[in-house]
């Protein structure tokens, strides 16, 4: 495998991981990337760097930041930004993946991007319900504060150190998954 791929699916993982935290901080922080040269895209994903692009996520950024806040509500978010972060993974993988073929491109970045932030969502919605469980919502925005730091810490430092903050969430997403299955298999248990 060249150096280019390796980099490039280490930048997709990243920040495609980072959209299980929070779908449009990484999206924002891909954009401006993309605008200033920072993050290098394929053809078809240079809008990516539009300014419109830029005001859109902007604006959905900070909606969706501030939604998180509000106990509950928080809840009823993570039912829609799941499937968004899957999609969002799946873009942001897609477009800095060098590959020709846009089907196998395609391909590659649902099962990589979207199976990269649809584990890291499934942890976030698992300890987003565990808090609503147990402090009755009063600890929701503490870890909102935590998703949004990782979101906007995981995306800014996939761009400059991609292979690290890849592996990073590599182990991340296998310890989730673990958790995961032991919560099922406790679940299973006692019903």
């Amino acid at each position: 495998m060249n150096t280019e791929l390796l980099t490039a699916i280490a930048l997709g993982i990243g920040l495609s991981a980072s959209t299980g935290f929070r779908v449009f901080v990484p999206m924002l922080v891909a954009s401006v990337a993309a605008h200033f040269g920072i993050l290098p895209l394929t053809d078809s994903f240079h809008w990516l760097g539009s300014w419109a692009a830029m005001i859109s996520f902007g604006t959905a950024t900070v909606v969706e930041v501030a939604a998180y806040y509000i106990p509950f509500v928080d809840n009823l978010l993570d039912t829609v930004t799941t499937p968004l972060a899957i999609g969002a993974g799946t873009l942001l993988m897609t477009s800095v993946l060098p590959v020709d073929n846009e089907l196998m491109k395609w391909i590659t970045g649902f099962i990589l991007g979207g199976g990269a932030a649809a584990t890291i969502q499934g942890g976030s919605v698992i300890s987003r319900l565990t808090s609503s469980k147990f402090t009755a919502g009063a600890g929701n925005p503490v870890v909102s504060t935590g998703e949004n730091v990782a979101a906007l810490g995981g995306s800014v430092l996939t761009l400059f150190i991609p292979l690290i903050i890849a592996a990073a969430f590599i182990v991340l997403a296998v310890f989730i998954i673990g958790k995961l299955f032991s919560w099922r298999k406790s679940k299973a248990g006692n019903g």
